[in-house]
């Protein structure tokens, strides 16, 4: 590194962010950039390790350690840190396809990892990354770059996520036509409507699928597969498919009175909000204006429902979670470099913590039934306590006798995760799926055929719920496989 005593001497500083009070008000993105200076101390806090465990990209016992799309973050920090963003841009982008999607919305694996993280806080890697592409669109460097051949091949993938726009940048690169369908009227998967407009803005992905666009992809929106295009149009017209459909089965809660006007899915509700903006904000489907809003699930999702209620001005939002509250300091079953599973406070449970003087999250409780009125709405929750406890030698869930409580509640947003990609478009293809649900593949690793010849599947269809990142890394991946098969294919043509 050029400054080799950066760790020792500069603290960690993160990215910026605007007043909560304030922010609330409005739905533009909640950070705000580092200044020049205090960017290039932050990369020079890198220690360029012997062995970097910060972009490994491994999964172990459940936990991600280090960066999947394995970037090269060591060498980035020193050019920022040297002020040659340029080149840093260039190592950047070997690695990874879309770095202005992770540097604002992964939970940065490669932090829990980094080794200055063993005792120290750890490099602001993702804050970096960040810069780092902003600062090429803002110098002119990011630009539409077509390939100077046709390969005359012909793919379609189906799903414009990151897997699916990874796995179509990569092709496209490689002078093969592709062509993107999706269902939504708008690119980007659940970027587009299921992350809210504070985290990520949707001009953001506007501005990368315009690049992809003039660099010759096609996208086709408002299309279904099996409604609008068939399995055998599909095959016909294309010599690789690629399904990337995501996972969006959702998990529900099984209770008394789940079917109560006023119960959604967190997903519906995030989406209808975010489309709404693009005409009224008012008049989203689901509003949560004036109402006690109750989330059920401790995740990102709900976390981002608990941001949105509060910015269409809410009564009340709590959000339930059936775990406790994580420790201050990583446990002894969660070492380093494994992800940290450590007490954090998101953005908008600060929002909640300035506004209401409250965070909403309530621990380790169980809904057991809702309650409606006359009309059938949803007026409240029946919850129970529950604890952690061990029964030969299990850890599991019991509940706490005479621990009963009675929520009020308007607006109930279930954010339990998902189950597996919807039925549908598989169904429709006739695919093998694995005992999760999820598309069957030859191989779980980095064989990504299906049980169709010519037809491949990558991302959360394929791996299950996960991050932005770990997509990004499988729509590459599935692309050199499908190259592979293109080239096979070509050569059996000649033959």
């Amino acid at each position: 590194m050029g400054y080799l005593r950066g760790f020792m001497d500069f603290s960690r500083k993160d990215q910026k962010t605007r007043d909560p009070i304030e922010r609330i008000k409005d739905w533009e993105e909640y950070t705000i950039r580092l200044d020049e200076k205090d960017l290039k101390q932050q990369a020079a806090r890198c220690m360029d390790c012997g062995t970097p465990f910060c972009h490994t990209g491994i999964n172990f016992d459940h936990s991600d350690i280090g960066c999947p799309v394995n970037n090269f973050i060591p060498e980035w920090n020193e050019l920022v840190s040297e002020g040659d963003w340029k080149h840093a841009l260039e190592r950047l982008e070997e690695t990874n396809n879309f770095p202005e999607f992770t540097g604002r919305v992964c939970p940065a694996p490669c932090e829990g990892s980094c080794t200055l993280a063993i005792n120290d806080d750890p490099v602001a890697i993702k804050t970096i990354e960040n810069e780092i592409i902003e600062r090429g669109f803002d110098e002119g460097w990011v630009e539409a770059n077509p390939p100077q051949h046709r390969t005359g091949k012909h793919v379609a993938v189906i799903g414009s996520g990151p897997a699916g726009l990874a796995a179509a940048d990569q092709l496209n690169q490689q002078g093969h036509y592709v062509t993107v369908y999706e269902r939504d009227d708008r690119p980007g998967g659940l970027l587009m409507y299921g992350i809210p407009n504070m985290k990520l803005e949707k001009d953001t992905i506007d501005r990368r699928v315009n690049l992809l666009k003039e660099e010759g992809i096609t996208f086709e929106c408002n299309t279904e597969v099996g409604k609008d295009i068939t399995r055998e149009e599909l095959k016909q017209q294309y010599d690789a498919v690629i399904l990337c459909t995501g996972a969006q089965e959702h998990r529900d809660v099984p209770a008394e009175n789940r079917d109560s006007k006023g119960i959604h899915f967190a997903m519906e509700y995030l989406t209808e909000s975010t489309k709404a903006l693009a005409v009224d904000p008012e008049k989203a489907p689901i509003h949560a204006r004036g109402k006690n809003v109750i989330v059920i699930g401790g995740g990102d999702t709900g976390a981002d429902c608990v941001a949105t209620a509060l910015r269409q001005e809410c009564n009340r939002v709590v959000q339930f979670g059936k775990h406790p509250a994580s420790p201050e300091e990583r446990e002894e079953d969660n070492p380093w470099p494994l992800y940290p599973m450590t007490f954090k406070l998101d953005y908008g449970y600060k929002e909640s913590l300035e506004a209401n003087d409250e965070d909403p999250r309530k621990y380790e409780i169980l809904t057991q039934a809702f309650e409606a009125d006359a009309d059938g709405n949803v007026k409240s929750l029946r919850t129970v306590r529950v604890e952690k406890v061990m029964e030969d030698g299990k850890l599991v869930t019991k509940e706490i006798p005479e621990s009963e409580e009675i929520w009020e509640a308007d607006l109930v947003l279930v954010a339990i995760g998902f189950t597996g990609p919807e039925r549908e478009v598989l169904e429709h293809f006739g695919l093998k799926l694995d005992e999760r649900g999820r598309i069957w593949t030859v191989d779980g690793t980095k064989d990504y055929r299906t049980s169709e010849e010519g037809v491949f599947a990558a991302g959360d269809a394929r791996r299950g719920q996960s991050l932005v990142v770990w997509a990004i890394r499988e729509g590459r991946e599935v692309a050199e496989q499908v190259e592979q098969f293109l080239q096979t294919e070509e050569t059996a043509d000649l033959v």
